[in-house]
């Protein structure tokens, strides 16, 4: 998903992060034997600011690490105006992705209608600044707005455009949401809510605080939030598309796909072939609900994936 991530209050601890040392090591391997090592030097993975990010960079470092590749973690660094420099830049060589917002945040472009159109338009986008793509995986994580359950039985709204029936609308969210398309821009530009007002809400427990407590009408989640198939709130259809397909997808530096050559891509794609939305929504539940480790999740996932 993934284009609103705090940004200038993650600045100064971004920069400091990425001049330090890797955020957590090698993972545990249990009782399997460790693999022989690659050698060469670590491959520095790194990840955004929210759980969903955080737990696919863990499940692709374990899973490569698990084929004896060293890797580097610089994970919950920020936004991706923040990271995409050192990205470019090759200090930081393997993020995962997702296509949509890379194109329409990363880039400003208008994102292409199906995952593969986005794939092969995020792959030209990148190529001048030395990264590459591997396959894109069927899980997506993109904005998705909810409201309260009662209120959308009450007054028949299922969808985005149905909002117009109601006197006010406020909408709670961070404040990149303000100006981005896929979020507030894109209920005043395209679904054309003139009853919408936007508040900045930065973090994303009060903003569903604020949601339960009646005082914000709409707010932005994750598709793969818990939040989702809770029947006390219902998912708007995003009727008029303003939010585009979110496959994750591993962008790499270039010169670590040369360099580690077809096994590198193949360990990586496997990892990806597997990801669907629904294990990564049952992944998120178990750590921002249940309070597991993003670490812990990606190895019992990988071991079950028989990865």
């Amino acid at each position: 998903m993934r284009w609103f991530r705090n940004a200038s209050v993650v600045a100064v601890a971004v920069a400091a992060t990425l001049g330090l040392a890797a955020c957590g090591g090698g993972s545990d391997s249990g009782d399997k034997p460790a693999a022989q090592s690659k050698g060469g030097a670590p491959i520095v993975v790194a990840s955004f600011n929210f759980t969903d990010s955080q737990i696919l960079a863990e499940i692709y470092a374990q899973a490569l690490e698990a084929k004896g590749y060293p890797v580097t973690r610089k994970l919950n660094l920020g936004s991706r105006e923040l990271i995409y420099p050192s990205l470019k830049s090759g200090e930081l060589q393997f993020i995962p992705e997702y296509q949509g917002a890379a194109i329409t945040t990363g880039f400003g472009k208008e994102a292409g209608k199906t995952a593969q159109e986005e794939h092969e338009q995020l792959a030209k986008l990148f190529e001048p600044s030395g990264v590459g793509l591997l396959n894109f995986a069927a899980a997506e994580d993109k904005n998705t707005y909810i409201i309260k359950s009662d209120l959308a039985k009450e007054k028949g709204i299922a969808s985005i455009s149905d909002l117009k029936k109601l006197d006010k609308v406020v909408m709670a969210g961070p404040p990149e949401c303000e100006k981005r398309l896929p979020c507030f821009q894109g209920f005043k530009d395209v679904y054309k809510l003139t009853n919408a007002t936007f508040q900045t809400i930065q973090e994303a427990g009060p903003r569903v605080e604020q949601l339960k407590s009646g005082a914000v009408t709409v707010i932005p989640v994750d598709s793969v939030s818990p939040l989702t198939g809770d029947s006390n709130y219902t998912v708007l259809k995003d009727d008029l598309n303003i939010v585009p397909t979110e496959n994750v997808v591993p962008a790499v530096n270039k010169k670590v796909l040369d360099e580690r050559g077809a096994d590198f891509a193949n360990a990586v794609n496997a990892v990806s072939a597997k990801l669907t939305t629904d294990v990564m929504r049952d992944l998120n539940k178990r750590v921002d609900s249940d309070g597991e480790k993003a670490a812990d999740v990606a190895k019992d996932w990988l071991s079950q994936a028989g990865l």
